[in-house]
């Protein structure tokens, strides 16, 4: 994450040589530590001491009795209703076709073990986490057990996992990045948030808590709250709903896959920009430096659309994106 404060830096080095990002952080302790060293990495770019701008770092409280924008918690139909388990169901079906032969070969060269299907999968788990807690980020041993295929096979059934736990897959999964989006929608018009989601109202009425006026914010949140908000913002709906019983490319999905969209330090960058003799604003969204094509407010070749066609576009998130199915 300090790499990506640097990079980040440097990507609008225009805009970041004389401003603050105000930044936000949702409360668990990683996302915490995830905006700290992001933090870490764009003053030291900056060339300023970081120490008290790592104190500035608004902290979001998870919790049932705090609203909260960056985290999902507070939807009764979405965390205890009938597609609260959907994901990991539809993520059953493809591993027990994929992995039961990784099954097998781990039972056979480890006597004893008797592993089951999603012990296997944990075992193919330890890869990416002990790479990123080496202090170098060297690839780890795990990695080397599975071929290629089998990653590919992997990062599949994350990609159903994120689709269907928090995505478009899940009837109440772009619900809970409403409010996020609402939050985005003020900021780049400056004008206050209209929200009755998740948003904290206190916070979001206070310049302090909630400003209108900078150039450079920087949200940090979870994966899954992330997949609701690429829902919410219609980032991918022209991906079907994805199968299970068949492995499909990204390129195959409109660009949709969980390696693709929420690896470790996934991040979606939301630039507003004015160009040439255009008069409107444009928006253009970047996810882990992919350039997503809006939908539904008529793109350019670029990708981008002019401010208020997509705030219009919007309409899901603006009128309330069905938060009153929460409590039915």
């Amino acid at each position: 994450m300090v790499d990506s404060g640097l990079a980040f830096f440097r990507r609008y080095e225009a805009l970041a040589r004389g401003t603050d990002p105000f930044t936000r952080a949702s409360g668990s302790d990683r996302v915490v530590m995830s905006a700290q060293n992001f933090t870490q990495g764009f003053y030291a770019a900056q060339g300023k001491n970081v120490s008290g701008h790592i104190a500035d770092i608004l902290v979001v409280p998870e919790s049932d009795s705090f609203n909260n924008s960056l985290d999902h918690g507070s939807c009764p139909a979405f965390e205890d209703g009938l597609d609260a388990s959907i994901g990991r169901r539809k993520q059953k079906v493809w591993m027990e076709i994929w992995a039961a032969p990784i099954r097998r070969r781990l039972n056979a060269n480890l006597p004893g073990a008797n592993l089951s299907l999603e012990d296997s999968v944990w075992m193919m788990d330890l890869c990416p986490f002990s790479t990123v807690a080496a202090p170098n980020a060297t690839l780890s041993d795990f990695c080397q057990l599975f071929s290629p295929d089998e990653w590919r096979d992997y990062d599949y059934m994350q990609s159903l996992g994120k689709w269907y736990g928090y995505g478009s897959g899940n009837s109440m999964g772009a619900t809970q990045g409403v409010g996020y989006v609402n939050e985005l929608v003020a900021r780049l018009t400056g004008r206050a948030v209209h929200d009755n989601t998740t948003t904290n109202s206190t916070l979001d009425s206070s310049p302090e808590t909630f400003p209108l006026d900078r150039i450079l914010y920087a949200d940090f949140s979870h994966d899954n709250s992330m997949m609701s908000i690429f829902a919410a913002l219609g980032l991918y709906n022209e991906t079907r709903n994805l199968p299970v019983k068949q492995r499909l490319s990204p390129h195959n999905t409109c660009g949709y896959s969980a390696a693709w969209t929420v690896p470790f330090a996934g991040r979606m960058y939301v630039e507003k920009m004015r160009c040439g003799s255009e008069e409107e604003e444009l928006v253009r969204i970047l996810v882990n430096g992919r350039v997503v094509p809006l939908q539904g407010c008529g793109a350019d070749r670029l990708g981008r659309c002019k401010l208020g066609a997509f705030v219009d576009s919007l309409s899901f998130a603006r009128t309330g994106g069905r938060w009153d199915a929460c409590f039915v």
